[in-house]
Parts: C-alpha cells; structure tokens; sequence
C-alpha cells in the first residue's frame, strides 16, 4: 500500500470514524453517571432525518444541526423521564426510543417528501463543505508531511473537527472539573452525592442531556456531511456499534477515540477492497461489509467481562429519608 492509497483509507476512517466518536461520547457522558443508553441509536436517526429535513427546508446547515439536536434532546427527555423520573428501566426505555425514532421518522419522511421515507437530496448551501486549513495547498508538495496535511487532516467538515476536539474537552470535563466529579460520582456512589446536598436528579438530567447534544451532532454529521440527506435506517447499527466501542475503551475518552478509529477503519476497508481475491477463494462482499459488525460481537465477547461499568449504572435511585 503506498502513501496515496494510505492517506485516503485513513481519510475515509476519520470521516467514518466521527459519528461513532460523537456517540461514543455522548454515552460516556450518559453511563458515567449511571444512564445505561441503549438508545443512542434511535436519537442519532431521528436527528439525521430533522437535520436534513430542516436544512432542505431553510437551506441552512447549521439550522438543520440545530433542528437535529433538538429532536435528540427531545429524545432524551423521554429517556430521562422513563429512567430517572419514574425509575423505569433504562434498557427497556432505550430499546423503545430506537423503535420509536425507526418508525416515526419514516413516517413522517413520507407525509413530508413523499420519496419512500427520505429527504430530497441536500444542496450545496444545507450541507457541510469541506474545510480547507491554512497552508494546506503550499505545503502539498513537501514529502510525506505535506500529503498528511493537505489530505488527510485538511479537508473535512466541521463536525469532523468539532468531533475530534471533544475527545479532550470531554477528558478535561470529567477529570479535571467539579462537574465531572460529581458526575462521576453519580455513577459510582448516588447515595454519597445526596448526602454532599447535590442534586442526583438534576446531574443525571445534565448527563442524558449531554448525550441528547452530542447524538445530535452525530446524527446530523450522517445527513448534512457524510451523505446529502437522509435514508430510512441510514445510521445502520451505529449506535450499537458505539455503545461496543464504549466498553472496549472503559469508559475513558482517549481511549474511546482509538476504539473509534478502529471501526472506522475497518468500515473504510469494507468500502475500498471489495471481493478481494486471495488466490485460493475470493472474499465476497458482504464479508468485507460484516466486519465492523463481526468485530463489535468480537469485542462484546471478549471484553465485557473484564470492561467495569459504573458500579450504580442502571439501577435508578430512590433517595432515602
């Protein structure tokens, strides 16, 4: 493989890789404060399907991204409320928002565009383009660096970036802020946190709510960045693969971004070498197209039993008096 084809697989990784992360993060937020989020899924799909459909509609991407946060955020709403409020389970709630947000946005895709339960396809103005960094075609012609950086880290949108940045804010938030300790906290030991005077409730709310903005963000990068428009099921098992990657990387945003990549990069081989021929029998597609997936039971099987997940997530807390 020679640096050409290298850089470009790993452009199609950091494109592929970025809802994941986006995910990922949001049920890091969510999980270490005690939210089991099954139901990533469902609010990356119903904030891919308002995203694009706001932006096609006003012919404003940030619009759209707005719009797409704001169906995830209603989303998480419903989550919080089933699982904090009323102390349901949290499993059952993320399962029923993954089945709500796959029916309701087809439905109201056909009522609204009448195309077999999708969006027309975005103009240039209500989807991302392409930013181009400073200096990244002078530098193009020095070797090796100059390739790395024209190609590969110049050239993606701006939830690329914003995605990739929000792997250290996310660090500094959880480990290095009172806010993250006490949301940690939350996860580990509520009955401690009630007993400091804080709100268990109301920082359990903040972690589903952060989730909601981040699913957001990873939906609407699906519909206005990676493609134009949205697809019924366009996120394709994202959500689940995200949730995968979150008990491979042990709930630690460094890591989560390598666990991240490494989808991704299995996703951009499935979508470059296809039928590969390896002499004896030939590799069929739909292989190559299984092995994220193929992968995620892998690290499911392997990992769960030694990844530690919050001590107190998934168990809803009853304060006592």
């Amino acid at each position: 493989m020679d640096l050409d084809t290298l850089i470009q697989v790993l452009d199609s990784t950091i494109r592929l890789a970025t809802p994941l992360l986006l995910a990922c993060l949001a049920g890091l937020f969510s999980e270490r404060a005690g939210i089991f989020d099954i139901g990533l899924e469902g609010k990356m799909l119903i904030a891919a399907f308002f995203s694009a459909a706001v932006a096609f509609s006003t012919g404003s991407v940030w619009i759209g991204v707005l719009a797409g946060i704001a169906a995830s955020l209603a989303m998480s709403a419903i989550h919080g409320l089933a699982s904090i409020t009323f102390r349901g389970n949290q499993l059952i709630s993320g399962v029923a928002l993954n089945f709500l947000a796959s029916g309701l946005t087809v439905l109201i895709a056909q009522s609204w565009f009448s195309q077999g339960g999708r969006t027309p396809s975005l103009p240039d103005g209500a989807r991302f383009a392409e930013i181009t960094l400073p200096f990244a075609e002078s530098l193009r012609d020095v070797p090796i660096f100059g390739p790395i950086y024209a190609d590969l880290i110049s050239g993606h949108s701006a939830l690329v970036y914003i995605g990739f940045a929000m792997v250290p804010l996310t660090w500094w938030v959880l480990f290095r802020t009172r806010f993250g300790l006490r949301l940690r906290a939350v996860g580990e030991a509520p009955e401690a946190v009630d007993t400091a005077g804080i709100s268990v409730t109301g920082l359990r709310f903040a972690a589903v709510g952060i989730c909601g903005v981040l699913c957001g963000l990873a939906g609407a990068y699906l519909a206005t960045g990676l493609q134009a428009g949205f697809v019924r099921e366009m996120t394709a098992g994202r959500g689940y693969i995200a949730l995968a990657a979150l008990i491979f990387a042990k709930w630690r945003p460094w890591y989560a971004l390598g666990a991240c990549l490494l989808f991704g990069f299995l996703q951009a081989i499935a979508l470059r070498y296809q039928n590969i021929d390896l002499g004896a029998f030939v590799v069929p597609v739909q292989v190559m197209d299984a092995l994220p997936y193929i992968l995620t039971v892998v690290i499911l099987a392997g990992f769960v039993g030694k990844a530690i997940p919050p001590r107190a997530g998934g168990e809803p807390y009853v304060k006592e008096r």
